[in-house]
């Protein structure tokens, strides 16, 4: 069980899903949200030569700027809550761009840690979860 002070996270992870009738994917991005610290994270990695092995009619370029709405997590849209930008990016769509379901994560915090060292905390966990599932 979470301690008070811990930090709830979420994350889903982006998919490339070429044809949606096969519903084989690719792992290219992921979104992480923590709400408690307001703060938003999406980065894509796109891979040319797996992604053209996978499906050589792949455009790396036009899934380039499609998936880069993944990653534009900080624009200015200050009346909008982060964690109502997560759930807009990380809603169930049927197309070539998918996100798996919401993941919940903890990472342990205490009386003593800033903010700033709350946000390296998330920045390092959002890194491992991005080499363990994308890279």
């Amino acid at each position: 069980m979470a301690a008070p002070d811990d930090f709830l996270y979420e994350y889903s992870v982006v998919r490339y899903v070429p044809r949606v009738d096969r519903e084989e994917f690719i792992n290219i991005g992921l979104l992480m949200l923590c709400k408690r610290r307001k703060w938003l994270k999406g980065q894509i990695h796109l891979d040319t030569v797996r992604l053209k092995a996978f499906d050589p009619s792949t455009d790396v370029e036009r899934l380039s700027r499609q998936a880069s709405l993944f990653t534009m997590t900080d624009q200015p849209a200050s009346d909008i809550p982060q964690e109502e930008k997560y759930r807009w990016l990380s809603a169930v769509k049927s197309a070539v761009l998918q996100v798996s379901p919401s993941h919940p994560g903890i990472l342990p915090h205490s009386e003593s840690m800033n903010a700033e060292e709350a946000i390296v905390q998330l920045e390092k966990e959002f890194n491992r979860l991005f080499t363990q599932l994308i890279l």
